[in-house]
Parts: C-alpha cells; sequence; structure tokens
C-alpha cells in the first residue's frame, strides 16, 4: 500500500495507465514489462518524470516488485501456540533471564560445594640461591687452625622441587550448612521460573485477548457500516418515492461518515494489538499475524473459595519459591552460628626435591590441623545477627505472599461472578436492541415514523455490540485472573 502511495507521488500518469488496464501485469514478467513501459512513458510525460533517469527506474520496479512478493508468510496464532511460542528457550525476555538465573544459582551451590571436596594443586619449581647464616642465628666461633674458615654466606646453589599438595576438610559444620543453604536457595530460583512461566503464559493470554477484542470491535465497526449504508439507502429510496425528506438523507449520511470513522479506528486497534502481542510472544514485530481463536463465554463452574484457596496453595509457584528461600535463610543462619565451632582439616603432600632434576628425591609430607576460633573482634556476631534478620524477613515475606495469594483468589473469585452475569445482561440487551431495530426499520418504511427512530435504535445496538465485546472480554479475563490466582493457568489453557 506504502509503495502504491509513493508511485502514485512520483509517477501519477504511469500509475494511472497501470491500473486501467493500459499495461498487462503478467507475474512472471512483471518487472521487465513495468521497466520497458517506464522507459516510454518517460519521454513522453512531464518534465519532472523525464529528469528521472530509467536506470534508476528500472532498479526501483525492479526492487520493489520483489518486494511485494517477498513478504513473510501470515503466522496463524491460536492462543496455546502463541503461549508455547512466548515460553520457549528463545522467546519472552523474562524466560530467558529466568533460566539465566537458574545457571547462576546451580554455579553458586558448586561454589559451595567445593569447600567440602579435597583441593589438590601441583607446583614445580627450580631456582638458585644464596643465603646468610647470620640471618637465621647461625654464628661460628673461629678456630686458629689455619686454612680452616667456616663462612657465613654459602651459594650460591641450585634447588628443584616438584610437589602434589592436597588438602581436605574433614569437618567443617559451616560449610556444611552453607552448601546446604545453596542448593536450596537453587531449588528457590527453579520454582521461580515456573512463576515466572505462569506470569509469562498470564502477560500472553492477556495479550491475545486483547487482539480477539479488537478483531471483534473491527468486526462489529463492519457490521455497523453495512447497516449504515442500508439504512442510508433506504432513506433515499423512500426521499425518492415522495414518503420520505432531505433532512433524514442527511442523517443517514452523517450516521455512516461516523460509522466510518470508527472502523478506521478498529482497524488500527487490531494493528497496535498485534504489534503488542508480537512484542509479548518476543518475535519480530514485522511479521503478520492471524489469531484463530475467538471471544466466547464458558459457563461458570460451581466454584468452592475454600477449594479454591488450598489449590492455590498448593500450586502456586511464587509460593513454594518463598518458602525454599525461607529454608535457604534458616540453613545460612544456622552455618553463622556454627562458625564457632572448631574443625578439622588433612593435608599432604608428596614430590621430588633436589639439586637438580636427575639428583632429587621423594619427599612428603602429611598431617591434619585442628582450627579452634577464640576472638576474631565480633566479626561473627555480626555476622549472625544479620543473617538472623534476614531469616525474619523472608518469614515476613511468606506470611505476606499467603495473604496477597487469598486475597487474588477472592478477588478473582469475585470478578468472575460479576463477569458471568455482565455476559448474560448483554446478551439479553443485544436481543432486545436488534429487535427495536427491526421494528423501528418496519415502522419507518411504512412511513408512521421518521428516521430519528431508527438512528437512536440504531446507536443502542452499536452500544449493546460493544457492551457484549466488552462483557465477553472480562469474562475471559477474569478466568485468566482465577488461573493465575490458584496456579493453574497453563491447565485452563484451550
Amino acid at each position: 500500500m506504502q509503495l502504491t502511495r509513493l508511485w502514485a507521488l512520483v509517477f501519477p500518469r504511469q500509475l494511472n495507465r497501470i491500473l486501467s488496464g493500459a499495461v498487462p501485469l503478467d507475474r512472471s514478467r512483471r518487472p521487465r514489462r513495468l521497466a520497458r513501459f517506464w522507459m516510454k512513458s518517460g519521454s513522453r510525460g512531464t518534465r519532472a518524470d523525464q529528469g528521472v533517469r530509467p536506470t534508476k527506474l528500472i532498479a526501483l520496479l525492479i526492487c520493489s516488485s520483489s518486494l511485494i512478493y517477498a513478504q513473510a508468510p501470515v503466522l496463524q496464532l491460536s492462543l496455546k501456540q502463541a503461549v508455547d511460542l512466548a515460553l520457549a528457550p528463545d522467546g519472552n525476555t523474562r524466560v530467558k533471564l529466568a533460566a539465566e538465573a537458574i545457571r547462576q544459582a546451580e554455579a553458586r551451590s558448586a561454589e559451595a560445594r567445593a569447600a567440602l571436596l579435597p583441593d589438590v594443586e601441583g607446583t614445580v619449581s627450580e631456582q638458585s640461591e644464596t643465603s646468610n647464616l647470620k640471618a637465621f642465628g647461625f654464628s661460628f666461633l673461629h678456630i686458629p687452625i689455619p686454612g680452616l674458615v667456616i663462612p657465613t654466606f654459602v651459594g650460591p646453589f641450585d634447588v628443584f622441587d616438584a610437589r602434589a599438595n592436597v588438602t581436605q576438610s574433614i569437618f567443617d559444620f559451616s560449610s556444611i550448612r552453607g552448601y546446604q543453604a545453596a542448593k536450596v536457595a537453587a531449588e528457590a530460583v527453579k520454582a521461580d521460573n515456573q512463576g515466572t512461566h505462569d506470569q509469562v503464559t498470564d502477560q500472553v493470554a492477556r495479550a491475545y485477548l486483547t487482539g480477539l477484542r479488537a478483531q471483534a470491535a473491527l468486526d462489529t465497526a463492519k457490521a455497523n457500516v453495512e447497516l449504515s449504508e442500508a439504512l442510508l439507502k433506504l432513506s433515499q429510496s423512500l426521499k425518492t418515492a415522495g414518503t420520505g425528506t432531505g433532512i433524514e438523507v442527511t442523517r443517514a449520511d452523517v450516521q455512516l461518515a461516523n460509522d466510518r470513522q470508527l472502523l478506521i479506528v478498529a482497524e488500527n486497534g487490531v494493528e497496535r494489538s498485534h504489534l503488542e502481542l508480537l512484542k509479548v510472544i518476543g518475535l519480530k514485530l514485522d511479521r503478520p499475524v492471524e489469531l484463530t481463536g475467538a471471544l466466547a463465554y464458558v459457563a461458570l463452574e460451581n466454584l468452592d473459595p475454600a477449594q479454591a484457596l488450598a489449590t492455590a496453595r498448593e500450586s502456586r509457584a511464587e509460593l513454594k519459591a518463598q518458602l525454599q528461600r525461607e529454608q535457604s535463610a534458616r540453613l545460612s543462619y544456622s552455618g553463622v552460628k556454627f562458625e564457632r565451632l572448631p574443625s578439622v582439616a588433612a593435608f599432604g603432600n608428596y614430590g621430588s626435591s633436589g639439586s637438580a632434576i636427575n639428583d632429587s628425591v621423594p619427599t612428603r609430607t602429611y598431617g591434619a590441623s585442628l582450627r579452634i576460633p577464640i576472638f576474631d573482634g565480633g566479626r561473627r556476631d555480626a555476622r549472625r545477627a544479620e543473617s538472623a534478620s534476614e531469616y525474619r524477613q523472608e518469614q515476613i515475606r511468606t506470611q505476606d505472599l499467603r495473604d496477597q495469594i487469598e486475597l487474588d483468589v477472592r478477588l478473582a473469585l469475585q470478578s468472575l461472578r460479576s463477569a458471568d452475569a455482565e455476559v448474560k445482561a448483554a446478551e439479553d440487551g443485544l436481543k432486545l436492541s436488534e429487535n427495536e431495530l427491526a421494528q423501528a426499520q418496519r415502522r419507518y418504511k411504512a412511513g408512521v415514523t421518521n428516521s430519528v427512530e431508527v438512528t437512536d435504535a440504531q446507536t443502542r445496538l452499536q452500544r449493546a455490540r460493544d457492551n457484549r465485546i466488552n462483557a465477553l472480554y472480562d469474562h475471559n479475563v477474569a478466568r485468566i485472573d482465577l488461573g493465575t490466582a490458584t496456579g493453574t493457568i497453563r491447565s485452563m489453557l484451550p
């Protein structure tokens, strides 16, 4: 469409001949025929047309023609397909970040586990040394024997050493608790990942429903335009027959103009909703989309608040993650307290040392160490107070989340009941409005009344159609809210 407007601005005469059929547009030979046609008509055109070089025209036409036929295929999406695309590894941004958070938590767990595993390292060194024995406390008496002198400065001499060193923690309760806390924290991040999937599903479902509402509004706007056109023809025929007036025709024209404007707004709403849906899914925004679903009413089941609350406490991934975080904070607090306990470690090394590689002999060292904390300036006490505060904060968050879940469930149930009644009222209002318009049209044709009654009935019908669309949208959103509140939104997808 934009390309046609560009041609109309730059080459108005040539485009008129194409649209009138003067130039046949065979799909397979279109670029070449258009190029030849432009070169011929360019010599007979205006000065503005003649100022464009034929080679540039050919390049423009060939490129634009290839762009027209290289459009991406329309992506047909159901709600489940949209959610699956968003939850794919390369889909929604929040899904990608959640996956990276899991990798980070697992790396932290492996880092904490390393404190409990052996630490093995190897060293190889060769050096030349000199040494002052007096620096080590050696002092030799002068012996009055000619030629016998004990030097205090020795060297240089070579030292070669190749060795493997091993250390292993035997008992360190603080490190054990730290590893346990890191493992639980990793499980909490995994539960958070499930919660992220539920939230993304909620977000995609809302965007999809917004698209369905926009499409329904577009269909309604088209129906309103068709109705206005029919009423305009009716008023014109009655005026021709002598039973109508000019003001009635003008009134119908005004109503048709208003409906056409609303149609343009509805078309823009569909495009905006598709772009927002593509952004949520994580697809390119230039991809054309067609939604295969439709706004539908699903009868309300007999929902028990107590049962819904029990399901939410069992299924909500956010609560599972928070309980894991609370447990991790408790283990971290325990680990800090156990820093006061002694720790036992074993060590050893084995290697070969000498003045050179071919002159080295095996040597070894092994043993055990006991570390007893005595005083560290209050660092452990401060860490213990800090970890205790973090543990209490997690307990507060857990209780607050339980209350929030109960509130979410109760609000969702209330909204669903209200939306159910709203749909039924909208359906009744639509039927009454259609019946009113039919009666007003019959009275208008019979000459009993004027077009004001028909226009009023038409306005009320349009309002009833909009009310039905909004009621269906609110009902489906309420179902999504209930699924999110109970943690079962993915199982509710059709």
